[in-house]
């Protein structure tokens, strides 16, 4: 049984012929009673306290759990952003290849419709050194007619 400050001072001894001394036991009692009490007032406060602390413990727990998420949020956002600078780059760097590609291909058409001109401007020459050849041989023949009949 735990005795209380009151209960130790309430308790009461049996007196003897040849008991102790009242005086002393009745002091005895009081500076148990006295440290008695002091142990439970401070053991009040402890328990206080540790509960203050608890609550301290506690809110930097809570602190330290939202930290944590926020980091954890921080980073997926990084990863998704990341992400889609990448996805981004690789939209761009394919048109540009289709761009380019278009490019070539223009280019090349260009460079067979420019090629095809110039056979059919080459032919067309060739046509027309034919066409003034045999005009300049006819003319010849007739002038060598000419002379040939004046003679």
């Amino acid at each position: 049984m735990n005795y209380t400050p009151n209960d130790l001072q309430n308790i009461e001894f049996k007196k003897s012929f040849t008991g102790y001394n009242e005086d002393q036991v009745n002091d005895a009692l009081d500076k148990v009673i006295e440290d008695y009490s002091a142990y439970i007032h401070e053991n009040i406060e402890l328990k206080d306290r540790i509960a203050v602390l608890n609550e301290g413990i506690q809110h930097y727990k809570t602190i330290e759990e939202s930290l944590q998420n926020t980091l954890i949020v921080a980073q997926q956002t990084s990863e998704d952003i990341k992400k889609n600078a990448y996805e981004k780059a690789e939209n761009i760097i394919k048109d540009a290849e289709l761009k380019a590609q278009r490019l070539i291909n223009d280019a090349n058409q260009e460079v067979i419709k420019v090629k095809y001109e110039y056979e059919e401007v080459r032919k067309k020459l060739h046509i027309f050194k034919s066409k003034a050849e045999t005009l300049l041989m006819s003319q010849m023949e007739v002038l060598k007619q000419m002379f040939s009949e004046d003679a």
